[in-house]
């Protein structure tokens, strides 16, 4: 599924097209794709004639400040995209949302083409919220209420997550997963981050000491901003708003290259599943 640093790339696309464009109406193709309000009608009628401001993430979820008070919330669990298309474009058998959109206080420039945000899911477990200005939005994007501090976050200090680890005797890379734990990561780069620090996946998270704590908290960042500058991960369905895959996955240490020489000692990678996990490492680097 997109991570953080999929997310992201997704976010900074979204902030660069589509600022200042109002939603003038829109579809629903697959009403389970809108988690709130439940009616597919009075979801895009709450957000028609309002104009995107700004996108945040938080984790793995997308937030749009849109005018009038009222609020945009995506999330693209294990295969969604969102796609700045025109509007004219062919409609994929896996668009699940249209929402149609025009420039704000001004006429389309003469032989423009009207333009579209889509949402599109293979799998359809991604959602939609239309968030009215009158609700906060964690009162409706409920699972907002327990996340972890951002690994960007200047809080998110190796006293902090020493903190937190200290309170598990789960193996590291399961820990890392809990987005309670540290918001954003998922398989990929909790495998990357342990590579980076050289720690066992099935390591305790309350035996690190200081030393590793430190080396992981360092490690963390690193993976996930070399994943944002190579425009996330793609190896199965993720693509930013322009439709282009990201290219992660040809520099990762050891995310999907079971039995293929570690870049650091050549030792081939290890795969074994972890809490039902598929879980990548290198037997000679990480001890």
């Amino acid at each position: 599924m997109p991570e953080l640093p999929e997310v992201e790339t997704v976010r900074i696309g979204l902030n660069k097209n589509t600022l200042g464009w109002e939603i003038e109406g829109g579809e629903v193709l697959l009403a389970r794709a809108i988690a709130y309000p439940e009616n597919s009608a009075a979801f895009i009628e709450s957000l028609v004639g309002c104009a995107f401001q700004e996108w945040h993430r938080r984790g793995k979820y997308l937030v749009a400040n849109l005018s009038h008070g009222a609020r945009l919330g995506v999330h693209l669990r294990m295969t969604g995209s969102l796609l700045w298309c025109d509007r004219d474009s062919t409609v994929g058998k896996h668009t699940r949302v249209r929402l149609f959109v025009k420039e704000k206080g001004s006429k389309h420039k003469k032989g423009a083409k009207p333009k579209e945000l889509r949402f599109d899911d293979q799998r359809t477990f991604g959602k939609i919220w239309g968030i009215p200005s009158s609700e906060p939005t964690e009162s409706i994007i409920t699972g907002l209420q327990k996340l972890g501090l951002e690994p960007f976050d200047p809080n998110f200090t190796p006293e902090h997550l020493q903190n937190k680890l200290s309170r598990s005797g789960r193996p590291i890379k399961t820990v890392l997963l809990d987005q309670e734990i540290v918001a954003g990561i998922g398989n990929i780069y909790a495998d990357e981050s342990l590579f980076l620090s050289k720690i066992h996946p099935q390591q305790p998270a309350n035996s690190l000491n200081f030393a590793q704590v430190q080396a992981l908290q360092q490690s963390i960042i690193r993976a996930l901003s070399d994943g944002i500058a190579k425009g996330g991960t793609t190896f199965s369905s993720f693509q930013d708003i322009a439709g282009i895959k990201g290219n992660y996955i040809d520099t990762a240490w050891v995310f999907r290259r079971t039995g293929q020489p570690c870049h650091v000692c050549g030792t081939a990678i290890t795969r074994i599943k972890l809490g039902g996990r598929s879980t990548h490492f290198c037997s000679q680097c990480q001890v």
